[in-house]
């Protein structure tokens, strides 16, 4: 796939890019090598091969999942502007 110099235009007006005229044949050349670059990356074939998430095996540390009120609601509630039994007050938006 090689684009033309219309098409590089279109994709910098869509990405909101100011490209000036003599930036333009650059910018083509290097949009061109990045597809080219994808359709080689398209003829390897992964069947069979698992997603990757790190090229080193790890496992996350987990903390116990207990829920707790967090023992300071006065102070949560400290900076709200209308708070009544202890939870946020808030006007109704839906009828």
């Amino acid at each position: 796939m090689s684009l033309d110099e219309a098409t590089v235009r279109k994709i910098a007006r869509l990405a909101r890019i100011r490209v000036d005229d003599a930036a333009l044949p650059g910018l083509q050349k290097d949009l061109n090598d990045i597809l080219s670059w994808v359709e080689q990356l398209n003829e390897v074939d992964t069947d069979g091969v698992p997603p990757l998430t790190s090229a080193v095996e790890t496992s996350l540390r987990q903390r116990p999942d207990i829920v707790t009120d967090g023992g300071i609601p006065d102070k949560v509630l400290a900076n709200a502007p209308d708070a009544t039994d202890g939870f946020y007050t808030v006007p109704k938006v839906v009828e």
